[in-house]
């Protein structure tokens, strides 16, 4: 098993010295919008397995430090208990009871229910894209590595969310002749995908691992060059995942990696372990990650700081006040984008996925720390909802604040109502000009489909990329036009070819008075395609949408 990264010289990287803060050009974007650049990235490890979900690598993989034997309080190599409340497969294991009786039991990521629950999660909770851990693919690892990239793919092309293949370097021997070569026959075939993340019109790529200063990773700056500029030559946009201290080649970086570093297109150096309160976040935030988005500012590279929820095992959280003020530091600063450490990383405690919210909830007498460890309560999906608001931040669409638009007493409330239509693909019977029926998911209330004219019936369909109990729809029109009304008839399908009525061919009234929207709501149903038809406008001879807008149930 790899060495975690948490023991990456931690203690190296907690005793900072001073640094000498100079006059720094205002941060900007290198490059324009795209999976990685302006969005909201998680590290995914997708790396549990257990006994009976059929994964080539047999055993308790991650879960216990002997994986031929169950996980036990002597045999675990967790910190950290998932809430299993979502998957609908899970494993005994030799745990004791949790606080209220249940058995303890684990989920497998070899299971595609497990990522598909995952990536939901992401779906709902705003997470953008997902970079795929890939240890040495040519270890034991492989087989299993290799069936959860087309998991991972399949959930991501489900959930519209999009992934790209993380190469981490730690105790891979022969990486220089063996990563390109792993990228040209394997993981190139996945940037096929819609869902494989693209910046710069180019598959994205990242290796982790290049000139961190400790025995798991070797390597001389020439054969990093070398593979960096190799994946670069195969079309690639390609991050590093880089140490802390990278720009300044101490601590947990080598000297002599600048050059290596300066080659990598986005730079993400890595944060886990090297504070554990407000203090420290805030040290690094004006003496190191303010200098590191100087430096790419000025090189053309962008900057994808890591940021992170805090260690739970060693009561880092503070009930999302940790992860809150590293999201907000570095959307302060300027960064292109942020990579959160980690999704599903519960062998270190900083994961965001669902975890379990009380000693109820967690292997009795254990001593393993629930979301409630400091006395405030926080709903097993918090740092999800967290990861909502900073999402929202990062890009825009709330102002920019130090303190949580979400506190912890509001946990037990339903997650954050979404669109479920937004930017998913759609389809029409026709339209004029340049009024296509994507201007109704774009999110802009200016810009609208308009059908093909004296040409009733029309209609529009978006693809949600997975079914979903759906229970209302909002219509919109630009709020400056005049009123009117459409006879619309709402349809659904989970298949795209089978479509059963959800509301019924009628009037619908589209007033500026309440905004030019009309709201449908109809008895639930499991709906992945959703066409709204329409047979009469009485202010234009056409079917006019501005927005269409899914809910679920």
């Amino acid at each position: 098993m790899a060495v975690p990264r948490r023991t990456v010289l931690t203690a190296a990287a907690l005793a900072p010295a001073a640094t000498l803060l100079t006059d720094l050009t205002p941060a900007h974007a290198a490059s324009p919008p795209g999976d990685v650049v302006g969005k909201i990235s998680v590290g995914y490890q997708g790396w549990f397995s257990c006994p009976g979900d059929n994964a080539p690598i047999g055993g308790w993989w991650h879960w216990s430090r002997d994986r031929f034997q169950p996980p036990s309080p002597s045999n675990t190599t967790i910190v950290s208990w998932p809430d299993n409340r979502d998957y609908a497969h899970v494993y005994p294991t030799a745990y004791p009871n949790l606080g209220d009786g249940r058995p303890a039991t684990l989920f497998s990521s070899y299971d595609q229910q497990t990522v598909d629950t995952h990536f939901r999660w992401m779906q709902t909770y705003g997470i953008d894209t997902a970079a795929l851990q890939r240890f040495n693919p040519v270890g034991d690892e492989g087989p299993t590595r290799d069936a959860m990239t087309l998991k991972v793919r399949a959930a991501a092309e489900a959930t519209g969310r999009k992934f790209y293949v993380m190469y981490d370097v730690t105790g891979w021997t022969n990486m220089q002749s063996e990563l390109v070569n792993d990228w040209v026959t394997k993981m190139s075939a996945h940037a096929s995908s819609p869902a494989y993340a693209r910046q710069n019109g180019k598959p994205v790529v990242c290796v982790w691992g290049f000139g961190f200063n400790d025995d798991g990773r070797p390597f001389a700056p020439a054969a990093c060059l070398d593979v960096i500029n190799r994946l670069k030559a195969q079309g690639l946009y390609v991050i590093g995942g880089v140490p802390t201290y990278w720009r300044e080649g101490r601590n947990d970086s080598r000297a002599g990696f600048l050059d290596v570093y300066h080659a990598f297109q986005m730079i993400s150096p890595w944060m886990v372990g090297r504070t554990g309160d407000l203090d420290g976040l805030d040290w690094f935030y004006a003496n190191v990650n303010t200098a590191d988005q100087a430096d790419c500012n000025a090189r053309g590279i962008d900057y994808q700081p890591c940021v992170l929820p805090g260690d739970l095992s060693s009561g880092h959280r503070r009930h999302g006040d940790f992860y809150w003020r590293s999201i907000y530091n570095m959307v302060r600063l300027g960064a292109q984008g942020l990579y959160v450490s980690m999704f599903d990383e519960y062998n270190e405690g900083n994961q965001i996925a669902k975890t379990a919210e009380t000693a109820a909830s967690v292997p009795a007498g254990t001593g393993i720390r629930a979301l409630d460890e400091d006395g405030t309560f926080c709903s097993a999906d918090y740092y999800l909802r967290i990861t909502t608001d900073g999402g929202r931040m990062l890009k825009g669409q709330i102002p920019l604040s130090p303190v949580r638009p979400t506190q912890p007493n509001n946990g037990t409330q339903p997650p954050p109502v979404l669109d479920l239509a937004r930017g998913r693909a759609t389809s029409a019977s026709g339209h004029v000009q340049n009024y296509v029926a994507g201007n109704a998911v774009d999110g802009d209330g200016g810009s609208y489909l308009e059908s093909v004219n004296n040409a009733f019936p029309q209609w529009i369909q978006v693809d949600l990329g997975t079914a979903a109990t759906v229970g209302r729809l909002v219509l919109k029109l630009p709020p400056s036009w005049g009123a009117r009304t459409q006879t619309l008839a709402i349809t659904g399908s989970t298949n795209g070819t089978a479509f059963t009525t959800l509301s019924a061919s009628t009037g619908r009234t589209f007033d500026p008075a309440s905004g030019n929207t009309v709201t449908l709501t109809f008895t639930p149903a499991q709906t992945r395609f959703v066409r709204v038809s329409v047979t009469a406008n009485t202010g234009w001879p056409a079917g006019q949408l501005s927005a269409l807008e899914v809910y679920a149930a």
